[in-house]
């Protein structure tokens, strides 16, 4: 490892160094993560809170609501982002995980079972009047 550059030891550890690099790329390949993921990493690396983002994010809802997934950064937040907290761009574009893929909202979930409970409040009490 202390091989000096331009030596033989030194592009035989070069080479090594390389073939490792491609192997691990090839066989081992890292997924960039998604903009909460890298925004909550850098929050726990730096020790921040919630109430830390607001300033570059927004309100306490809209902080809530990015980092739950319910919402994407706009461009201005992936600005203020990306100089606060120092995290690549290319990573704050990306879409979040529900938002990306269409999945409901913990609220959409959440009124939908509401509508279905409804539903069947309301069956009920029209069988009662019908007896």
């Amino acid at each position: 490892m202390g091989a000096a550059p331009g030596s033989p030891e030194g592009d035989e550890l070069d080479l090594l160094a390389t073939l490792a690099d491609a192997y691990e790329a090839k066989h081992h390949a890292m997924d960039a993560p998604d903009p909460v993921t890298a925004i909550q990493f850098r929050m726990e690396q730096q020790g921040l809170k919630r109430k830390d983002l607001e300033p570059l994010i927004g309100s306490r809802a809209r902080v809530s609501e990015v980092l739950t997934g319910k919402r994407n950064l706009t461009l201005d937040m992936v600005r203020r982002v990306k100089s606060g907290l120092g995290i690549s761009a290319d990573l704050l574009i990306g879409a979040t995980p529900n938002v990306a893929r269409g999945l409901p909202s913990v609220r959409a979930a959440r009124n939908a079972r509401s509508r279905k409970t409804m539903g069947v409040k309301a069956a009920k009490r029209a069988g009662r009047r019908s007896a």
